[in-house]
């Protein structure tokens, strides 16, 4: 065999070698890519378990941290409830402009006055001290819960009204601010007064969200709850703002018609409530007047006075259960 021939022979051989390398090249990388592609999470691959691990960091620190807004979000709310039943923000309901201090102030002094009035009718000391607490502490309380409850009456009877302007402005083109600013020069009170002062505070530059939550806040009610989150809805995600008005205010007039309907059907029991209430006081004045000498032993003896307390007592707490039987919330 000459020269030539054992150098073709070397040359192919040489070409097989290497085409045997890249071929088997190709084939580990390959393999070793289907093996990272078909490799499960609990296979011992380093690869595999890098980014399981990867994986499942981000997906634990994700959650803690929508666990945490969670909480700060749901602090914020209760410290809001909380707040909204202090005396500051029960007085900002009434649109008192009396400060706390100063209502405390004058519920002291009426506590003094009939106290003092207690003891120049003869009553024992913590009959004097009781008559004090109870009246100095719960009647100022309760004139301001009853001013709270009719302006809220007021404004949720004229609130469907309000949001009906703003369908109708807004479906013939005008702009939200316009609406509101139509509501607080047009609608009767306290409507155009809370309106007024979110016109006012958005044309200082506060967001519209911050108004409103302002206004909840001064007026406590669902009905404004509802305004708030169709305006946040409508301003992040956008849509048709005069439909969702419109269904919003068709909302509205539906609770205050069952609002009249349960207070028709619950007027009945309301009067039975308030003649069996006013019937045992209003007995023992008639009879004071009539014979007053047949009363004369409960008003001046130890016995009368601690069967006028008894009685008393059981009497607030039967009108307190009428109260709560009659009383529905809706």
């Amino acid at each position: 065999m000459d020269q030539q021939m054992l150098m073709i022979i070397a040359g192919l051989g040489m070409m097989a070698l290497i085409a045997m390398l890249i071929m088997g090249g190709k084939s580990g990388v390959s393999k070793k890519r289907q093996a990272m592609v078909a490799a499960k999470p609990g296979e011992k691959s380093s690869g595999g378990i890098f980014s399981f691990m990867k994986s499942g960091d981000e997906n634990s620190l994700r959650r803690k941290q929508v666990e945490a807004s969670l909480g700060d979000i749901e602090a914020k709310t209760k410290n809001r409830e909380k707040a909204r039943k202090s005396l500051k923000s029960k007085l900002i309901q009434a649109n008192w402009s009396t400060k706390p201090r100063t209502f405390t102030l004058i519920s002291a002094a009426i506590g003094l006055v009939c106290g003092a009035i207690a003891f120049f009718f003869g009553l024992a000391f913590w009959q004097v001290v009781g008559v004090a607490v109870i009246v100095g502490f719960g009647l100022p309380r309760w004139f301001l819960n009853m001013v709270i409850k009719r302006r809220q009456a007021k404004f949720t009877s004229h609130f469907a009204d309000a949001m009906e302007i703003i369908v109708r402005g807004v479906r013939t083109g005008l702009p939200l601010g316009d609406c509101l600013k139509i509501i607080a020069h047009e609608s009767p009170e306290p409507v155009r007064e809370e309106f007024a002062r979110v016109v006012e505070a958005e044309a200082v530059g506060v967001p519209i969200e911050t108004c409103l939550d302002r206004m909840y806040d001064r007026m406590p009610l669902s009905e404004v709850k509802f305004f708030s989150t169709v305006l946040n809805i409508q301003r992040s995600t956008g849509g048709n703002l005069g439909e969702a008005l419109a269904n919003l205010a068709h909302v509205l007039r539906g609770r205050k018609l069952l609002r009249e309907k349960i207070k028709a059907l619950a007027a009945e029991a309301k009067a039975s409530a308030v003649i069996i209430g006013a019937l045992p006081p209003g007995v023992m004045i008639l009879v004071t007047v009539v014979s007053p000498d047949y009363m004369v032993e409960l008003y001046t003896t130890s016995t009368g006075h601690r069967n006028l307390m008894i009685g008393a007592g059981m009497m607030l707490a039967g009108i307190a259960v009428m109260r709560k039987m009659i009383n529905f919330k809706f």
